[in-house]
Protein backbone atom coordinates (compact mmCIF):
# COMPACT_ATOMS: atom_id res chain seq x y z
CA UNK A 1 0.00 0.00 0.00
CA UNK A 2 2.48 2.77 -1.07
CA UNK A 3 -0.07 5.79 -0.49
CA UNK A 4 0.08 4.31 3.09
CA UNK A 5 3.71 4.60 3.29
CA UNK A 6 3.35 8.54 2.31
CA UNK A 7 0.60 9.19 4.96
CA UNK A 8 3.22 7.29 7.69
CA UNK A 9 6.20 9.54 6.08
CA UNK A 10 4.06 12.90 6.77
CA UNK A 11 2.76 11.54 9.70
CA UNK A 12 6.63 11.08 10.94
CA UNK A 13 8.18 14.11 9.54
CA UNK A 14 5.46 16.42 11.57
CA UNK A 15 5.73 16.25 15.32
CA UNK A 16 4.09 18.57 17.25
CA UNK A 17 5.92 21.82 18.04
CA UNK A 18 5.41 21.57 21.69
CA UNK A 19 8.48 20.82 23.62
CA UNK A 20 9.20 17.43 25.43
CA UNK A 21 9.41 19.58 28.63
CA UNK A 22 5.97 19.81 29.28
CA UNK A 23 6.26 21.50 32.61
CA UNK A 24 8.14 23.83 31.65
CA UNK A 25 5.89 24.32 28.64
CA UNK A 26 2.58 24.91 30.80
CA UNK A 27 4.72 26.89 33.43
CA UNK A 28 5.49 29.24 30.61
CA UNK A 29 2.11 30.01 30.20
CA UNK A 30 1.01 28.35 27.27
CA UNK A 31 -2.74 28.02 28.70
CA UNK A 32 -2.34 31.15 31.12
CA UNK A 33 -0.27 33.20 33.24
CA UNK A 34 0.87 33.08 36.61
CA UNK A 35 -0.51 32.22 39.21
CA UNK A 36 -2.88 30.58 37.20
CA UNK A 37 -0.89 27.92 35.51
CA UNK A 38 0.10 26.56 38.63
CA UNK A 39 0.62 22.40 38.08
CA UNK A 40 -1.14 20.35 40.58
CA UNK A 41 -0.45 16.79 39.54
CA UNK A 42 2.38 14.62 38.08
CA UNK A 43 3.35 16.51 34.18
CA UNK A 44 6.31 13.94 32.86
CA UNK A 45 8.01 14.91 29.43
CA UNK A 46 6.84 13.77 26.35
CA UNK A 47 8.28 11.42 23.84
CA UNK A 48 8.66 11.68 20.21
CA UNK A 49 5.63 11.58 17.29
CA UNK A 50 4.09 8.27 16.45
CA UNK A 51 0.87 6.78 15.12
CA UNK A 52 -1.00 3.46 14.57
CA UNK A 53 -3.75 3.57 11.48
CA UNK A 54 -6.48 0.74 11.46
CA UNK A 55 -9.24 -0.02 9.12
CA UNK A 56 -12.00 -2.70 10.31
CA UNK A 57 -9.99 -3.84 13.00
CA UNK A 58 -6.65 -4.44 10.57
CA UNK A 59 -3.42 -2.49 11.24
CA UNK A 60 -2.69 -0.68 8.05
CA UNK A 61 0.98 1.19 9.41
CA UNK A 62 2.69 2.52 12.49
CA UNK A 63 5.00 5.64 12.97
CA UNK A 64 7.34 5.03 15.77
CA UNK A 65 6.74 3.45 19.54
CA UNK A 66 3.42 3.15 19.69
CA UNK A 67 3.64 1.40 23.32
CA UNK A 68 5.28 4.76 24.72
CA UNK A 69 3.48 6.05 27.32
CA UNK A 70 2.24 9.64 27.18
CA UNK A 71 -0.66 11.74 28.90
CA UNK A 72 -3.06 13.09 26.89
CA UNK A 73 -4.83 16.09 27.48
CA UNK A 74 -8.21 16.60 26.91
CA UNK A 75 -8.89 13.20 25.06
CA UNK A 76 -9.74 12.53 29.00
CA UNK A 77 -12.49 14.67 28.60
CA UNK A 78 -14.41 11.88 25.97
CA UNK A 79 -13.67 9.25 28.79
CA UNK A 80 -15.82 11.11 31.01
CA UNK A 81 -18.94 11.05 28.52
CA UNK A 82 -18.05 7.37 28.19
CA UNK A 83 -18.86 6.81 32.26
CA UNK A 84 -21.72 9.19 32.22
CA UNK A 85 -23.03 6.64 29.50
CA UNK A 86 -22.13 4.05 31.91
CA UNK A 87 -23.72 5.42 35.14
CA UNK A 88 -26.96 6.12 33.04
CA UNK A 89 -27.13 2.22 31.87
CA UNK A 90 -26.93 1.81 35.62
CA UNK A 91 -29.66 3.88 36.33
CA UNK A 92 -27.26 6.06 38.61
CA UNK A 93 -27.98 9.26 35.82
CA UNK A 94 -31.88 8.34 35.48
CA UNK A 95 -32.57 11.52 33.36
CA UNK A 96 -29.34 13.70 31.94
CA UNK A 97 -31.42 16.81 31.26
CA UNK A 98 -32.67 16.77 35.33
CA UNK A 99 -30.29 19.21 37.60
CA UNK A 100 -26.97 17.42 39.18
CA UNK A 101 -28.26 18.69 42.45
CA UNK A 102 -31.00 16.48 42.66
CA UNK A 103 -27.90 13.71 42.95
CA UNK A 104 -24.84 15.01 44.00
CA UNK A 105 -25.25 17.04 47.55
CA UNK A 106 -21.79 18.52 48.00
CA UNK A 107 -22.75 22.50 47.59
CA UNK A 108 -21.63 22.70 44.03
CA UNK A 109 -24.84 23.05 42.76
CA UNK A 110 -26.89 24.62 45.33
CA UNK A 111 -26.26 28.56 44.08
CA UNK A 112 -28.52 30.37 41.75
CA UNK A 113 -26.33 30.56 38.99
CA UNK A 114 -25.60 26.29 39.43
CA UNK A 115 -28.56 25.37 40.20
CA UNK A 116 -30.34 24.40 37.37
CA UNK A 117 -27.15 23.02 35.54
CA UNK A 118 -28.22 19.39 33.79
CA UNK A 119 -25.67 16.69 33.10
CA UNK A 120 -26.38 17.54 29.34
CA UNK A 121 -25.21 20.98 30.07
CA UNK A 122 -22.03 19.57 31.82
CA UNK A 123 -21.28 17.40 28.70
CA UNK A 124 -21.86 19.91 26.30
CA UNK A 125 -20.02 22.52 27.64
CA UNK A 126 -22.84 24.91 27.96
CA UNK A 127 -23.22 24.97 31.78
CA UNK A 128 -21.82 28.33 32.44
CA UNK A 129 -20.78 26.36 35.88
CA UNK A 130 -19.65 29.07 38.35
CA UNK A 131 -17.19 28.66 41.47
CA UNK A 132 -14.18 27.04 42.38
CA UNK A 133 -12.85 23.40 42.32
CA UNK A 134 -9.30 22.07 43.15
CA UNK A 135 -7.64 25.57 44.20
CA UNK A 136 -8.71 26.86 40.51
CA UNK A 137 -11.63 29.14 39.63
CA UNK A 138 -13.86 28.72 36.56
CA UNK A 139 -12.61 32.42 35.21
CA UNK A 140 -9.23 31.61 34.80
CA UNK A 141 -11.28 29.31 31.64
CA UNK A 142 -13.59 32.07 30.65
CA UNK A 143 -13.92 33.83 27.30
CA UNK A 144 -11.14 30.75 26.27
CA UNK A 145 -10.97 30.49 22.56
CA UNK A 146 -8.93 27.45 21.01
CA UNK A 147 -8.25 28.77 17.86
CA UNK A 148 -5.96 31.64 19.65
CA UNK A 149 -4.62 29.17 22.86
CA UNK A 150 -1.41 30.41 24.11
CA UNK A 151 -1.49 33.76 21.59
CA UNK A 152 -4.52 35.90 23.06
CA UNK A 153 -5.51 36.50 26.43
CA UNK A 154 -8.77 35.17 27.89
CA UNK A 155 -11.59 37.39 29.17
CA UNK A 156 -11.99 36.26 32.90
CA UNK A 157 -14.95 39.05 33.58
CA UNK A 158 -17.22 37.59 30.95
CA UNK A 159 -20.05 37.96 32.23
CA UNK A 160 -21.69 34.41 33.04
CA UNK A 161 -24.97 33.48 30.92
CA UNK A 162 -28.25 31.13 32.16
CA UNK A 163 -26.90 26.95 31.82
CA UNK A 164 -27.57 25.98 28.41
CA UNK A 165 -26.92 29.56 26.83
CA UNK A 166 -23.69 30.02 25.94
CA UNK A 167 -20.72 26.81 24.89
CA UNK A 168 -17.38 27.62 26.38
CA UNK A 169 -14.40 25.31 26.42
CA UNK A 170 -13.58 25.51 30.30
CA UNK A 171 -11.57 22.82 31.60
CA UNK A 172 -12.56 23.90 35.67
CA UNK A 173 -16.06 22.74 34.56
CA UNK A 174 -15.06 19.62 33.06
CA UNK A 175 -13.28 19.24 36.48
CA UNK A 176 -16.58 19.87 38.26
CA UNK A 177 -18.30 17.17 36.00
CA UNK A 178 -15.67 14.60 36.79
CA UNK A 179 -16.55 15.14 40.96
CA UNK A 180 -20.08 14.95 40.36
CA UNK A 181 -20.00 11.79 38.47
CA UNK A 182 -17.46 10.61 41.62
CA UNK A 183 -20.23 10.96 43.61
CA UNK A 184 -22.92 9.26 41.74
CA UNK A 185 -20.87 6.64 41.38
CA UNK A 186 -19.36 6.58 44.87
CA UNK A 187 -16.59 5.11 43.46
CA UNK A 188 -13.37 6.06 41.81
CA UNK A 189 -13.26 7.20 38.46
CA UNK A 190 -9.95 5.45 37.19
CA UNK A 191 -11.00 2.16 39.06
CA UNK A 192 -15.02 2.09 37.35
CA UNK A 193 -13.10 2.99 34.13
CA UNK A 194 -11.08 0.21 34.35
CA UNK A 195 -13.26 -2.14 35.11
CA UNK A 196 -15.37 -1.05 33.07
CA UNK A 197 -13.52 -0.16 29.80
CA UNK A 198 -9.88 -0.86 29.97
CA UNK A 199 -10.26 -4.38 31.36
CA UNK A 200 -12.54 -5.99 29.14
CA UNK A 201 -10.74 -4.16 26.02
CA UNK A 202 -7.46 -6.23 26.99
CA UNK A 203 -5.80 -3.04 27.67
CA UNK A 204 -2.10 -3.22 29.28
CA UNK A 205 -2.02 -2.22 32.78
CA UNK A 206 0.71 0.24 32.85
CA UNK A 207 -2.31 3.28 31.95
CA UNK A 208 -2.96 5.52 34.43
CA UNK A 209 -5.43 8.47 35.13
CA UNK A 210 -4.00 10.73 38.03
CA UNK A 211 -5.74 13.21 39.81
CA UNK A 212 -4.22 16.57 41.56
CA UNK A 213 -2.57 16.33 44.82
CA UNK A 214 -5.26 18.60 46.83
CA UNK A 215 -8.09 16.77 44.86
CA UNK A 216 -8.91 14.24 47.72
CA UNK A 217 -12.45 14.30 48.93
CA UNK A 218 -14.98 12.45 51.09
CA UNK A 219 -17.30 10.12 48.75
CA UNK A 220 -20.06 7.75 51.28
CA UNK A 221 -17.74 8.24 54.41
CA UNK A 222 -14.19 7.22 52.05
CA UNK A 223 -11.35 9.28 50.73
CA UNK A 224 -11.42 9.52 46.95
CA UNK A 225 -8.62 11.16 44.58
CA UNK A 226 -11.04 13.17 41.89
CA UNK A 227 -9.42 12.94 38.89
CA UNK A 228 -9.44 16.00 35.67
CA UNK A 229 -10.80 15.71 32.76
CA UNK A 230 -7.37 16.58 30.80
CA UNK A 231 -3.60 17.99 31.70
CA UNK A 232 -3.97 21.65 31.85
CA UNK A 233 -2.87 21.92 35.49
CA UNK A 234 -1.29 17.88 35.15
CA UNK A 235 -2.26 14.56 36.19
CA UNK A 236 -4.92 13.71 33.77
CA UNK A 237 -4.77 10.04 31.50
CA UNK A 238 -1.70 8.62 30.76
CA UNK A 239 -1.60 6.27 27.90
CA UNK A 240 0.22 4.65 24.85
CA UNK A 241 -1.73 4.54 21.37
CA UNK A 242 -2.46 1.26 21.16
CA UNK A 243 -4.39 1.11 24.30
CA UNK A 244 -5.59 4.63 22.85
CA UNK A 245 -6.59 2.91 20.03
CA UNK A 246 -9.00 0.60 21.86
CA UNK A 247 -11.33 2.68 23.17
CA UNK A 248 -11.36 4.29 19.84
CA UNK A 249 -12.04 0.70 18.04
CA UNK A 250 -14.81 0.19 21.10
CA UNK A 251 -16.84 3.71 19.88
CA UNK A 252 -16.72 2.31 15.80
CA UNK A 253 -18.26 -1.15 17.47
CA UNK A 254 -20.73 0.72 19.05
CA UNK A 255 -20.18 -0.14 22.43
CA UNK A 256 -19.70 -3.86 22.01
CA UNK A 257 -16.66 -5.88 22.42
CA UNK A 258 -16.45 -9.88 21.74
CA UNK A 259 -20.35 -10.15 22.12
CA UNK A 260 -20.20 -7.78 25.32
CA UNK A 261 -22.19 -4.26 25.60
CA UNK A 262 -19.83 -1.95 27.78
CA UNK A 263 -21.80 1.03 26.82
CA UNK A 264 -24.95 1.62 25.13
CA UNK A 265 -25.40 2.79 21.36
CA UNK A 266 -28.12 4.62 21.87
CA UNK A 267 -25.42 6.76 24.35
CA UNK A 268 -22.79 6.61 21.62
CA UNK A 269 -24.95 8.37 19.44
CA UNK A 270 -25.78 11.18 21.46
CA UNK A 271 -22.03 11.96 22.23
CA UNK A 272 -21.70 12.07 18.43
CA UNK A 273 -24.72 14.05 18.07
CA UNK A 274 -24.13 17.96 17.50
CA UNK A 275 -25.13 20.14 20.65
CA UNK A 276 -27.73 22.84 19.77
CA UNK A 277 -24.30 25.48 20.39
CA UNK A 278 -21.68 24.14 18.45
CA UNK A 279 -22.49 21.79 15.56
CA UNK A 280 -18.90 21.01 16.49
CA UNK A 281 -19.08 19.54 19.99
CA UNK A 282 -20.93 16.96 20.77
CA UNK A 283 -20.78 15.02 24.35
CA UNK A 284 -17.00 16.48 25.09
CA UNK A 285 -16.30 14.75 21.83
CA UNK A 286 -15.26 17.08 18.01
CA UNK A 287 -17.27 16.31 14.94
CA UNK A 288 -17.38 17.32 11.47
CA UNK A 289 -20.17 18.44 10.91
CA UNK A 290 -20.61 19.71 7.57
CA UNK A 291 -16.97 18.72 7.05
CA UNK A 292 -16.11 22.34 8.71
CA UNK A 293 -13.53 21.25 11.20
CA UNK A 294 -11.56 18.77 8.99
CA UNK A 295 -12.39 19.31 5.10
CA UNK A 296 -10.10 15.99 4.18
CA UNK A 297 -12.27 13.90 6.74
CA UNK A 298 -16.18 12.71 6.25
CA UNK A 299 -19.04 14.85 7.68
CA UNK A 300 -19.83 11.80 10.03
CA UNK A 301 -15.97 11.74 11.67
CA UNK A 302 -15.75 12.22 14.95
CA UNK A 303 -12.15 12.95 17.51
CA UNK A 304 -11.82 12.53 20.93
CA UNK A 305 -8.99 15.55 20.87
CA UNK A 306 -5.84 16.75 23.57
CA UNK A 307 -3.53 19.83 23.19
CA UNK A 308 -0.46 19.43 21.67
CA UNK A 309 -2.03 17.08 18.70
CA UNK A 310 -3.23 14.15 21.06
CA UNK A 311 -6.48 12.44 18.39
CA UNK A 312 -8.00 9.34 18.35
CA UNK A 313 -9.85 9.73 14.74
CA UNK A 314 -12.79 7.26 13.99
CA UNK A 315 -13.94 7.57 10.57
CA UNK A 316 -17.53 5.65 10.16
CA UNK A 317 -17.77 5.94 6.18
CA UNK A 318 -13.98 3.94 5.69
CA UNK A 319 -14.29 1.91 8.79
CA UNK A 320 -10.40 3.55 10.28
CA UNK A 321 -9.79 3.85 13.33
CA UNK A 322 -6.57 6.27 14.34
CA UNK A 323 -4.77 7.24 16.61
CA UNK A 324 -2.02 10.08 16.73
CA UNK A 325 0.47 11.10 19.30
CA UNK A 326 2.39 14.28 18.79
CA UNK A 327 1.12 15.36 15.48
CA UNK A 328 1.41 18.79 14.98
CA UNK A 329 -2.38 20.32 15.32
CA UNK A 330 -1.51 22.32 11.77
CA UNK A 331 -0.89 19.19 9.85
CA UNK A 332 -3.77 16.38 11.43
CA UNK A 333 -6.19 17.36 8.06
CA UNK A 334 -3.43 16.67 5.59
CA UNK A 335 -2.74 13.82 7.70
CA UNK A 336 -6.38 12.80 6.93
CA UNK A 337 -6.54 13.35 3.80
CA UNK A 338 -3.29 10.91 3.02
CA UNK A 339 -4.50 8.23 4.85
CA UNK A 340 -8.10 8.39 3.45
CA UNK A 341 -6.13 8.09 0.01
CA UNK A 342 -4.58 5.34 1.05
CA UNK A 343 -7.93 3.09 1.61
CA UNK A 344 -9.51 4.58 -1.19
Amino acid sequence: MPHMQAALDFIAAHESPWPRDLRAHLESGAFEPAPDNAIMGPIRPRGPVNAIITRNGETLGRVGDTRQIDQTFSIAKSYLALLAGIAVADGLIPDIDRPIRELVKDGGFDSPQNSAITWRHMLTNTSEWEGELWGKHDRIDRGRVLSSEGRATKNPNRALQPPGTHWEYNDVRVNRLSLALMHVFRKSLPDIFAARIMMPLGAAEDWRWEGYSNAWVEVGGLPMQGVPGGTHWGGGVSIHAEDQLLVGQLMAANGVWKGRSLVPAGWLEQMVTPCALNPEYGFLTWLNTGRAKWPAASARAYCFSGAGGNTTWVEPEDGLVCVFRWLDPAALNEAMRLVREAVA
